[in-house]
Parts: C-alpha cells; sequence; structure tokens
C-alpha cells in the first residue's frame, strides 16, 4: 500500500534534505511537501524529481503561521488522500534573533562552549510580534498552526487498523524555564522558539496519551547544531565562516555538531523505519554525528511531567475554538 508523507517546511535545509532521504528510501511512497512559500517549494520539487525521476512529489500550500491557511491546508488534503501515514512537523521561526555577544566570546573561550553551542541557553533572544489571527507569530507556527494541522487531519491519522507517525522537529534549545503555562504563547518573555520548541516537547506527550488508543504515534526530535537558513539568520554569515573551522573542531570532542541538513535529518529519518508503538513517548530522539562522520540517532529522557503536558493540552484546545469562533 503507498504511504502518504507530509513534511512542512520542506523547501529547504532540514525538511529537504529529509525529503531527499525518504525517497532514496522508499521511491514508491507519495510524498507532500507542504511549504508558504510555493515558488520555493517548485524548486524543491525539480531538485527531488532531478534525482528521483519516477517519483510522487506533491505541493501544497500551506503556512502555519495562519489558522485560515491550516484549515484551508487540510481540506485540500482530504480531498486528495484517503489517509496520512507521516506527517512531519518541521516549520519553524526564529524571528529577530538577538546574540549575547559578550556572552558568546566569553563562552568561546570556555568548557561551557559546547554546551553553549548545543543550546543557545543564555545566549539567544528573539523579539516576536502578533500575527493576523492575533497570536504570537512565533507560538502560532512553531506549535499551534501543527497542533490545529494534526486536529484537523485526525480523521486521517487515525483509521482502524493502521498506524500513523506525528513527528516534531523540536530542539535541544527547546528549555523548561523559557516555559509558563500562565503564558503559553510567550508573550512576556524573550525566549519564544525555546519556549515553543518545549511546548510541543509536552504536546508530543500528550498526543501520545490521548491519541495511541487510536493509532496515532507522536514522536519528538532534536537535530542537533544544523547549519541552515534559521542558523545564518542569527549572525552575519562571514561571522560563521570565520568559527566554523573552531566548530569542526569541537565535533571531534561532541556528537551533537552534526552541522550539515543531511545529517541534521538523521533521527527524522531513523523514525521512518521504526514501528512507532515501540518508540518511547517521553524520549527525544537526537541526530547525532561523530567526529569521524558517522551519522546515528539516540534517545535521550526529556524534562516534561504529564500533568503540565495535559494542562497545556486542554489549553490549545480551547484556544482552538477561540480562533474558530472568530473566523
Amino acid at each position: 500500500m503507498e504511504r502518504i508523507v507530509i513534511v512542512t517546511g520542506a523547501n529547504s535545509g532540514i525538511g529537504l534534505a529529509l525529503c531527499e532521504r525518504l525517497l532514496t528510501q522508499d521511491s514508491a511512497l507519495r510524498l507532500c511537501l507542504a511549504c508558504r512559500n510555493m515558488q520555493r517549494a517548485e524548486a524543491a520539487r525539480s531538485a527531488l524529481l532531478t534525482s528521483h525521476p519516477s517519483a510522487h512529489v506533491d505541493l501544497l500550500h500551506l503556512d502555519v503561521g495562519s489558522v485560515r491557511s491550516v484549515l484551508s491546508a487540510a481540506q485540500e488534503v482530504q480531498a486528495r488522500y484517503s489517509k496520512v501515514d507521516y506527517l512531519y512537523l518541521n516549520a519553524g521561526i526564529m524571528p529577530n534573533p538577538q546574540v549575547d555577544l559578550k556572552t558568546l566570546f566569553k563562552g568561546l573561550f570556555s568548557r561551557n562552549v559546547v554546551h553553549m553551542f548545543a543550546t543557545a541557553e543564555g545566549l539567544l533572544t528573539q523579539q516576536d510580534r502578533v500575527n493576523s489571527d492575533g497570536l504570537q507569530e512565533v507560538f502560532a507556527t512553531n506549535l499551534f498552526g501543527h497542533f490545529l494541522l494534526i486536529r484537523e487531519l485526525e480523521p486521517m491519522l487515525c483509521q482502524a487498523d493502521l498506524t500513523s507517525s506525528v513527528i516534531w522537529t523540536s530542539s535541544s534549545n527547546a528549555c523548561r524555564s523559557a516555559f509558563s503555562l500562565e503564558d503559553i504563547q510567550h508573550k512576556d518573555g524573550k525566549e519564544p522558539y525555546s519556549s515553543s520548541k518545549y511546548a510541543s516537547d509536552l504536546i508530543s506527550l500528550a498526543l501520545n496519551r490521548h491519541m495511541n488508543s487510536q493509532g496515532l504515534y507522536s514522536s519528538v526530535v532534536c537535530p542537533g547544531m544544523v547549519m541552515t537558513n534559521l542558523t545564518y539568520g542569527i549572525l552575519p554569515h562571514f561571522f560563521w565562516t570565520l568559527i566554523m573551522p573552531i566548530m569542526w573542531l569541537i565535533r571531534l570532542f561532541t556528537n551533537t555538531f552534526t552541522i550539515t541538513p543531511y545529517n541534521g535529518a538523521e533521527a527524522l529519518h531513523w523514525l521512518f523505519l521504526q514501528k512507532p508503538q515501540c518508540l518511547d513517548p517521553r524520549s527525544k530522539y537526537h541526530s547525532l554525528t561523530s567526529g569521524f562522520g558517522k551519522n546515528y540517532t539516540q534517545p535521550q529522557k526529556m524534562d516534561i511531567d504529564d500533568s503540565l503536558s495535559e494542562e497545556l493540552y486542554s489549553a490549545l484546545i480551547e484556544l482552538e475554538k477561540e480562533v474558530k469562533r472568530k473566523l
């Protein structure tokens, strides 16, 4: 039976690398690139078909930061396909990142340099804004839009005698200290990216608790320290060029510096090969690369608890009702 795979944010970086790896693994699957920019999506599709001429690659216009776009895209998916086997929630934004340069340079010459680059904890902040739906942009794009997409596609993800996988691209920057249940959109903080990624970890756990009995399984992935458009937006390109030799050197001592999108997609690809019911819902699956360039996946327990995840799940359900009433 043909497997249907949808990847959000598939036109570049880790998303595009994942698509390439999936088609190499199974050229018979039907791959749907769900992207905000259709011109870039078409270019990605052409690139994939160049290396896989017989592949089935569809395009779907989807801006997960827009409620109307998510609802429209979900209707389109329901019209095209009878089911969804894999839903990769990879799209994400980090607007207007600000780096504490003093902390950065101090960290470069300290024993914490690896941890600093791997998590950006205490180093990286962002300036968020409100979108056209009245939601905080990072929260809407990285978390709520994806949550709403799952809810809309639930009939296609939960079918008798079938299993489906929902796979979130999280981050090592997902810190409990950045998240507050009283401010789930992170209106009052300066680390909306970290907050949204920690929230996705929580929601994945809640989805498993609510949906496993219906055949839907949720997993969370950390791609490691990867050079993508998101990363290059943090600091000027020339700076990354200057410190790249240091990063390659650090990779000899840590396995979290995956660096390339292909390496960063390792855990995403690995999960495609697993039976979802055999995975640990409390673990985040990390893409890792050894100093000699060997890629592998390793689970690590997440700093999450059932009560917090359940409260966030309930809050998002209520928010879903609210935004739909406004529409």
